[in-house]
């Protein structure tokens, strides 16, 4: 099969449709999405900004274990959901529960395997939102397995394959990439390019002239995408969505957005950054940005955005309250789960617990 090189090329510069102040760019390589996307988007991003600082409150609270938050990146999570239909899959990482709520999962649920709960917290198969992957990359052989399967089965899914910067230095990620590409599965790998993997900045994890280049070598088109700009990842993620179902195999987008916090509350990005380095990344704030843009065009008002804000605020709420609950852990668990058919050691274990347990009165 003849290719053409110049279609695997990303753009000079990230595709941006609203700068950092709200205003409309002329001239850009996409179409404004329609207002009732970006409404719909804005109000996903209310919600996202209000459940990570309510997860970090409860960190604080000792309610959660640790939380990797995605303060700054609200506008990559709500587009990467968004722009899936229902039959679609999402493959998150462990920041990505922004966007594992967007698709529609209870954010108690998804909050739960940071509680140091024994599950992931909720069926996959229910919002086709797989299990938050920690290990970086690992998600994306995943993906493509999900996808390549939906291909050979003539079904129309598209898989979006959520990872950061870090995890396009993993082994796994090339692999993925390569199969995808191979076997034209309706993949689309987005990278949240945040700029640090934990405390190793992009500089000593490439010297490619972007992330999205990495793409050329396996046959896999690539763009580059403001990652704070909600507009324009809706234009381009859906472009790479459409691209999938009709078959025409992976692309490979990248995000260039900012991580505002630390990687998780267990971390201290004092030691590996400046603080005028995240003040520069305050005024391009998705949030704002795009609030800025829908009051000029009179999409938005003070009515909606006190009833944006109440919704959010019912979210978190109800996370302080599911969060909050006392599980009463059972010892018979350790065993129920290890062997379809327990093994004979495994039975003799769980016989030898259970009558210790019954000795101390059940506790």
């Amino acid at each position: 099969m003849t290719r053409d090189p110049d279609h695997l090329l990303p753009s000079d510069r990230p595709v941006t449709l609203m700068d950092h102040r709200g205003v409309a760019v002329e001239g850009a390589a996409h179409a404004m999405p329609a207002p009732e996307a970006l409404l719909t988007a804005f109000a996903a991003l209310v919600t996202g900004r209000r459940i990570n600082d309510q997860a970090y409150a409860l960190v604080r609270q000792g309610r959660l274990a640790v939380y990797p938050s995605s303060h700054g990146q609200e506008a990559c999570q709500v587009a990467a959901a968004q722009v899936l239909a229902d039959g679609d899959w999402l493959f998150p990482t462990y920041r990505d529960t922004v966007a594992a709520v967007a698709r529609g999962v209870d954010p108690v649920e998804v909050l739960v395997l940071l509680k140091g709960d024994w599950h992931s917290g909720y069926d996959p198969s229910e919002h086709h939102v797989a299990p938050q992957a920690t290990p970086l990359a690992t998600q994306l052989l995943h993906a493509v397995g999900v996808a390549h399967a939906a291909r050979l089965r003539g079904e129309p899914t598209v898989v979006m394959a959520m990872c950061g910067d870090g995890a396009t230095s993993e082994g796994d990620f090339h692999e993925a990439l390569n199969f995808a590409a191979v076997f034209r599965a309706p993949v689309v790998f987005f990278v949240q390019n945040n700029e640090y993997a934990i405390s190793v900045p992009l500089a000593r994890q490439s010297v490619a002239p972007s992330l999205a280049h990495k793409g050329i070598g396996y046959g896999v088109p690539g763009e580059r995408v403001d990652g704070n700009d909600t507009a324009a990842l809706l234009a381009v993620l859906g472009t790479a969505v459409d691209r999938a179902r009709a078959g025409e195999g992976p692309q490979l987008v990248e995000a260039h957005t900012y991580r505002m916090q630390a990687h998780t509350n267990a971390d201290d990005a004092t030691r590996y950054r400046q603080d005028d380095e995240v003040a520069a990344w305050v005024e391009r704030d998705p949030v704002t940005r795009l609030e800025a843009y829908l009051c000029e065009h009179d999409l938005l008002d003070d009515e909606r955005l006190a009833a944006f804000a109440a919704d959010a605020e019912e979210v978190a709420a109800a996370m302080r309250v599911g969060l909050s609950e006392d599980v009463t852990p059972d010892p018979a668990d350790l065993f129920a789960h290890v062997y379809a058919v327990p093994t004979p050691q495994l039975v003799e274990q769980a016989a030898l617990v259970a009558d210790e347990v019954a000795r101390e009165g059940g506790h």
